[in-house]
Order: C-alpha cells, then sequence, then structure tokens
C-alpha cells in the first residue's frame, strides 16, 4: 500500500519565456483552455478559443535558456479550425521530435524547434487527398497519421440516413529527413463509416464513435492494428465481437464489415461515453456519465476499475485523465482522484483548491504526477518506503481476506470460508485482482537500475498456480472466440478438460456438481474425454481396462454428494454422471469400470462401511440405475445388465444374472456362470445348485450338461434333500398321469440316477467323524477298568447329547445377504 502523496510547486512560470502572458492566458476566458507539453516537457503549447482574447490561437512557452523565435498562430472563422497538436518522433537525431499543427481542411504545418533559433516551420503539407474533405479527429503513433475526415456527399439533397456514413478513416506516415518532410501513400482504414474519435496507444487505434453519431453503430467499439492489419468490433459490455484481416480496400467497408455481427449488434444497448483517454498501458479508459471508469484492453475485453462520486455527469462536465505509471490519475469537480488502476483502490483523494487543472508529461519520473494550474506546476509524488519488503504480508493478507468476502457473498453454504481454506482448496478462481497487485511488482523487476527489490516474491509463489490456470483459461477463451468454426470443438474439448479437472482436484460440493452436470449435458463428447483424461482410462496389452487415476480423485468420483443428499431437481452424482457417459460412447467399458471401482473401495474402505458408497448403495446398482432411465430398452441392454450384475461378483446379483439368464434360456451361458461362480463359496455354490436342480426338473433343456451339473453338487446334500428339491419343482399336468407320456419332456428316473449313485456312494460326513475309531490296531479294544464313584453333576453333564436334526434351507444365503 502506497504511502500518503506530497503536493509541492515546482514551477511558478518564473522560468518560462513570457511567464505572465502564459499565466494570463490561463486566467482569461471562459471556456477551459487546452495545454499539451513536448515529450522532453521543455515546452507547453496553450490551445485558447475563447474571447476576450480577439482571436482562437495556439501559443508555446518554452523553458529559459533554450530561447529563440516563438511561435504564435491564430484562425478566426469561418477560416478552418485547428483539429489537433502533435508531436512525432523525427529521425534526425535520437529522442528529437517535430511539432505536426492539423488543420481541419487537411493543411498540416510541420514545425521543429531548434536550440537558440527557436521554432521554424519545415514545410506545410495536405492531407487529404478530396478537396471537400473535413478532418474531425487526429492522432499519432510513432511517425505515423491517422485521421477520421468527412466526405460531404456531392448531392446536397441526399437521404439523411446515407448521410451518417459519410466518414473515412485514413492512416499516412510522414517521414521527416535531412532532405525535408514527406508524406507517404494514403491509407484507407475504413470508408462509409459514422464519425469516430480516433484515439493512439503504442500499437493500436481506438476508434470511439462521436454521442451524435448513428444510434445502432454507437453500440460498439473499433479497434485496428496497423502492424497486423486487423480490425476488432468489441461492445464492452457483451465482450469480444467479432475480428477481421483487411487483405484489401475493398474488405474495409464499413457496412460490409459489419454483415456478421449485424443481429448479435442489433440487441445491444449505445454506449454509455462521458470521456475517454488512452492509458500508458494501451488499453482505452471509458468514464461514462454515471461515473464508472471502465478500462478497454485492445482485444475487446473489458474490466472495471472504479467510480466517481458526485453522481451522474453532465454533458458539458469537464473530466481530466491521466495515467503515470500504475497509477490512474482524475480530476472531476476539483477533486483529484488517485487510483492504481490495476487493482481499482482508491489510493488518495485530495480536494484541489484550483479551477482549472491540466496533466502534463513527466518524463524520467513514472511515480511523479505534474499538475499544471492558473498559478503554476505542481509535483504530486509518493515517498517511498525504507524497507519495501516490509508490507508484504499485510498485503497478502489483505488479498486472500478480501477474497474470502467475495465468495463468501457469493457461497449459499453457511460454513465460514477462511484464509487457509481458500489457499487449502484452490477456491480463489478468479486471480484478477492479484494479477493486477502482481503486475507492478513484475514492471519493477524488468528496471533493475532503480533496485528495487522484488516486494510481492511471497504473494507471487502463493498464487502462481492459480495465476497460470487463470492465464491458460482466458487464452483458451480467446482462441475460442477467434477460431473458425472447424476449430472450435477442438478447443472447447479442451476448455472442458480444463474445467473437469478442475473440479475434480476441489471440493465436489453440490454447487460443484450441478455445474459437472451442466457441463457434462451442454458439452457430453468433450466431457466424456476430459473424464477419460482426468481417470486416465486406457486399455493394456490384454485388453483389460485399466485406470491410473490419483486417490483424491477416486474419491471425489465415489465420494461426492448422493442422490438422497442432492434432492430431485435433476442433478445427478458424479458416478452416475460418468456411467451414463460409459453409455453413450463406449459401452463395453462400463462393467470394467463398475468392476475397478469396486477394487479401489476395497481398498479404501472397510466393507459395509457407511462413510464408503459401498455403505449406501452397491456400485453395480448405481450402474444399472443408470441403465434403468433409457428411454428403449434392447438386447444389448440385457447383456450389460448381466454384465453388471456379474462383474460386482456379489452373491445376490450372481443369482439375479442367473435367473435373468435362465428366462432369456441362454443355457450355455447359465452353465458357464454357475462352473465359473460356484468356486466364490460353498452357500454360493449350493444355492446355484438348488436353482439349477429346480431347472432340471421342470424342463430337458439342461439334460446336455448334467455331468457338469452335477459336479456343482454340495457335499452335504443327501438324497433326500435332492428328492425333496425335484418334487417341488415338477410340472404340474391337467391331465391324469399316464406312465408313457409322449410328449418326451418328463424327468425320469435314469436321468436322475447318476447323480443319487454320486450321492449315496460320497462318504458321509459322521462315517468321517469316526473312520480313526474304526481303523484301531486292537479291535474290539481293552475294556477299562471299573471304578465304583457317584456321578457328579458335571460327569452328568459330559455324557453324549442325541444328534441334532441337520437341515438345509435353499433360502439360507438370499437371507442373509443384504446387500
Amino acid at each position: 500500500m502506497k504511502p500518503a502523496g506530497m503536493l509541492r510547486q515546482v514551477s511558478d512560470f518564473s522560468d518560462f519565456s513570457r511567464g505572465h502572458w502564459l499565466q494570463e492566458l490561463l486566467c482569461q476566458g471562459e471556456e477551459p483552455s487546452r495545454v499539451q507539453s513536448s515529450p522532453d516537457g521543455q515546452h507547453l503549447l496553450v490551445v485558447q478559443k475563447s474571447r476576450p482574447p480577439p482571436l482562437p490561437r495556439v501559443v508555446a512557452f518554452q523553458r529559459h535558456g533554450i530561447g529563440g523565435a516563438d511561435l504564435e498562430r491564430n484562425w478566426q472563422p469561418p477560416q478552418p479550425a485547428l483539429v489537433g497538436l502533435l508531436f512525432l518522433q523525427s529521425p534526425l537525431t535520437w529522442g528529437s521530435w517535430v511539432l505536426a499543427i492539423v488543420w481541419e481542411h487537411g493543411r498540416t504545418e510541420v514545425w521543429h524547434f531548434v536550440v537558440a533559433v527557436g521554432w521554424q516551420l519545415l514545410q506545410t503539407l495536405e492531407l487529404c487527398q478530396g478537396a471537400r474533405a473535413r478532418i474531425v479527429s487526429v492522432c499519432s503513433q510513432g511517425a505515423r497519421l491517422v485521421w477520421c475526415e468527412e466526405r460531404p456527399p456531392l448531392d446536397a439533397h441526399s437521404d439523411m440516413s446515407k448521410c451518417a456514413f459519410r466518414f473515412c478513416v485514413c492512416s499516412r506516415a510522414l517521414e521527416v529527413g535531412e532532405q525535408g518532410v514527406r508524406l507517404g501513400t494514403v491509407r484507407i482504414v475504413l470508408h462509409n463509416s459514422p464519425e469516430y474519435q480516433v484515439l493512439a496507444s503504442p500499437q493500436h487505434i481506438f476508434l470511439v464513435p462521436v454521442a451524435a453519431s448513428f444510434a445502432t453503430t454507437s453500440k460498439f467499439l473499433l479497434v485496428w492494428h496497423p502492424e497486423k492489419a486487423k480490425l476488432t468490433i468489441t461492445a464492452p459490455s457483451a465482450g469480444f465481437v467479432h475480428r477481421k484481416v483487411l487483405h484489401s480496400s475493398s474488405e474495409s467497408d464499413f457496412r460490409k464489415l459489419l454483415l456478421g455481427s449485424v443481429g448479435l449488434l442489433s440487441g445491444l444497448a449505445p454506449l454509455d461515453i462521458h470521456t475517454s483517454a488512452v492509458s500508458n498501458s494501451g488499453g482505452l479508459l471509458l468514464v461514462s456519465t454515471k461515473g464508472a471508469v471502465n478500462m478497454v484492453e485492445p482485444d475487446g475485453t473489458q474490466r472495471h476499475v472504479f467510480d466517481l462520486e458526485g453522481g451522474p455527469l453532465a454533458q458539458g462536465t469537464p473530466v481530466q485523465l491521466k495515467t503515470f505509471g500504475s497509477i490512474l490519475a482524475c480530476v472531476l469537480s476539483g477533486v483529484l482522484y488517485l487510483i492504481d488502476q490495476n487493482s481499482g483502490r482508491l489510493i488518495e483523494k485530495k480536494i484541489l483548491s484550483m479551477k482549472e487543472v491540466h496533466f502534463l508529461e513527466s518524463p524520467g519520473e513514472e511515480d511523479s504526477i505534474q499538475l499544471l494550474t492558473q498559478t503554476g506546476i505542481y509535483s504530486f509524488s509518493f515517498s517511498k518506503p525504507e524497507d519495501s519488503s516490509r508490507p508484504e504480508p499485510c498485503l497478502v493478507e489483505m488479498v486472500f481476506e478480501e477474497a474470502c468476502r467475495y465468495y463468501q457473498r457469493r457461497s449459499l453454504s453457511s460454513s465460514k470460508l477462511t484464509v487457509e481454506k481458500l489457499k487449502k482448496g484452490g477456491v480463489f478462481q478468479a486471480p484478477v485482482a492479484l494479477a493486477a497487485i502482481l503486475q507492478h511488482s513484475l514492471r519493477q523487476k524488468q528496471k533493475p537500475a532503480r533496485g528495487l527489490q522484488e516486494t510481492y516474491a511471497k504473494l507471487l509463489s502463493t498464487m502462481s498456480l492459480e495465476l497460470q490456470s487463470y492465464m491458460s483459461l482466458e487464452l483458451l477463451k480467446t482462441c475460442v472466440v477467434c477460431a473458425p468454426e472447424s476449430e472450435v470443438e477442438s478447443y472447447c474439448e479442451e476448455l472442458v478438460e480444463q474445467e473437469v479437472s478442475r473440479i475434480l482436484h476441489s471440493d465436489m460440493d453440490k454447487d460443484n456438481l450441478a455445474y459437472l452436470n451442466s457441463v457434462f449435458a451442454s458439452f457430453p463428447k468433450a466431457a466424456w474425454k476430459a473424464t477419460r483424461s482426468c481417470l486416465q482410462l486406457q486399455q493394456n496389452g490384454d485388453g483389460l481396462l485399466v485406470a491410473r487415476a490419483t486417490p483424491e480423485v477416486w474419491k471425489k468420483v465415489l465420494g461426492g454428494p448422493q442422490q438422497e443428499e442432492v434432492g430431485q431437481n435433476g442433478v445427478v452424482p458424479l458416478f452416475e454422471l460418468i456411467c451414463a457417459s460409459f453409455l453413450r460412447f463406449k459401452p463395453k467399458w462400463l462393467p470394467s469400470f463398475v468392476e475397478l471401482t469396486q477394487q479401489y473401495v476395497s481398498i479404501s474402505w472397510a466393507y459395509s462401511s457407511k462413510e464408503g458408497p459401498e455403505g449406501r448403495v452397491p456400485l453395480y446398482k448405481r450402474a444399472l440405475g443408470v441403465l434403468a432411465r433409457k428411454n428403449k430398452r434392447s438386447e444389448a441392454d440385457d447383456e450389460m445388465e448381466l454384465e453388471l450384475l456379474l462383474c460386482s461378483k456379489r452373491p445376490k446379483a450372481v443369482l439375479q444374472a442367473l435367473h435373468l439368464l435362465i428366462r432369456l434360456k441362454q443355457w450355455q451361458r447359465v452353465v458357464e456362470v454357475a462352473e465359473k461362480f460356484s468356486k466364490l463359496s460353498p452357500l454360493l455354490n449350493k444355492e446355484i445348485f438348488t436353482t439349477l436342480l429346480a431347472e432340471f426338473a421342470q424342463h430337458r433343456e439342461l439334460d446336455p450338461y448334467l455331468d457338469m451339473l452335477w459336479s456343482l453338487c454340495p457335499a452335504e446334500l443327501t438324497a433326500s434333500d435332492i428328492l425333496t428339491v425335484v418334487l417341488q419343482h415338477l410340472p404340474r399336468s391337467q391331465e391324469d398321469p399316464v406312465p408313457f407320456s409322449s410328449e418326451g419332456n418328463q424327468l425320469t428316473v435314469g436321468l436322475l440316477k447318476p447323480l443319487l449313485q454320486r450321492v449315496v456312494q460320497r462318504p458321509c460326513v459322521q462315517d468321517e467323524m469316526y473312520s480313526d475309531a474304526l481303523q484301531s490296531p486292537i479291535f474290539p479294544p481293552p475294556t477299562p477298568p471299573r471304578e465304583h464313584k457317584i456321578p457328579s453333576k458335571a460327569v452328568a453333564d459330559d455324557a453324549p447329547q442325541p444328534p441334532m436334526a441337520r437341515t438345509s434351507s435353499p433360502s439360507a444365503l438370499v437371507q442373509g445377504d443384504t446387500a
């Protein structure tokens, strides 16, 4: 934060030739004078348009010690009026300049000042090619003159709508050499256009519509890049609109230029411009009638800088604007505002006692503000702190605390946002203020001769990643706007990938989840590619799906807000979003993806943990829910349902898949599934065998697979258990049973005989228990000696109990599966 500045007088005009006359000119007249200083600060040019001076005039004043012939030019209406005073670079000597006085009818006088000789007229030139042309605005960029001229129609009774487009913007080089001054060829920038005020920055020319121009054309600005021959249409209220390269003069027609943007521009509000000026950073400063100061960059973007006090500005109220380094100085109604044009912070506000104030150039002193008043020249400068690194911690906390307040206002959450959470969670997504503050530091680093320290090193290191992300995002947005239609899709995919990656690396709250839902809905293909990239999904050499995502990303995918938390407003959890993308773009990968997520869950969360996703609804059921939301059901969906059930490897899901295959009568797959999943657990094996045995009792479709089916028979099943299951599932016939049926689909004892023989011949469990005793070498064993003792209660308790009845309940496993 800059310390308070001090205002001190540096000149009372006594060091200027004819200083008393300079003071009289500034004090005379009802209208304010126009004052310009030369690039070296040694000359002042005063343009006086009002009376009591007998005629409007321009007078040059120079400091003592460089005296010589004076410069004074006056004119009297209806003579052509003065349009501009321009200082142009001269290649005669380094740092030299010439003065171009441009008159309304195009005549241009080029003057040069020589020490001890004074002002000398080098040459008089004609800028305009037409005799009827009239210059309304002019500016200079280096050695180039750019102006807007009016070309009246030949027919005095022309349509007024056509007369509005009677202006032309032209450019012409003015070369000063030893042989004299020479004008280059005229270059038409824009023709058949409305009236524009031209303002020059070091690299661009801004074309600002005047207040009296056509209503439709006063909704946007034009920015011309001379070196690249590009013309940009920008509406500050809507951002960037259109950019076009002017290859030939035919493309400079104003009406043809707007053909592609008429629909967009017609719905915009007219520009609200009271005063405009160019900053030293190359942007255009606009002051609205409401007192709002905005900065329009050459690429068409706009940002708000400051709001001046005092309410709406009247049309004739003068507003002085000037930038000195990173400070914007503004004088309105006798009040001086000093504003940090990067962050928009008010540095200082001073009430001036002078009625009329002009800003002067301060060569070599970027942070020193020079003011010219009726009593002299004053300098407003800031004292440098002794230790430039001392305010850094204060600045860091100030920036982050301001960011916390900003995001707290926008957030719907009641939880308090802290600076630590802001830094750690990557919540600070709009580091425009930081970038503006750091810009001053970076500019100072480019001037090691001044010996300034790196004041914002800690802040820069803290926010470097956020700034890089923000800059890349802004660059990508610009590329999307400027790119042709064939390249827009690729840029959108990159933009979506950056957004999805940013969300996956931040807190997955309801707002972020709703935002991801909108991204997946608006850019489904780009969101699918972004998901594959963020999870690093690919097939290995064996054709299996693998994912190399970090544990943090997996937790965002599986552990975010669930359906019962997000409500019924159409927002679905992230896992369901990704499953829907798989179903749309790569359905074969969905079962493998569900299997991968289950493997991660088994590692990260305890089984049936309420904190983990499996503690709520199993992942395979969530994927099945996405499949069930499809409008049309197909055979491929049945196959997908089977794969999702089987990939879960849960007993209940495997049995559900088995029943689905039986319903579809895919007997070969029924047998394959039974053989594969019977090995998982004895209980599941028993359920599978009982299910297939019931099917075997009803029809003859499983007869070709009986050998495999009998091999699945659990060891604890007896012949009576098998016969019980068979008898319970025999098909019921409406007719009287006959010994020999002609249908040939009834169960016979011959089909069941191999299974019964296998069960009967199998050793009984009780036989195995007494096999050791039966194989004793001494049979019968010797009689133990008898002891006559009274049996105690403990001995009575150890007496063998009668064997418990063995039961086999086929539904025991299903009742125990709570999945």
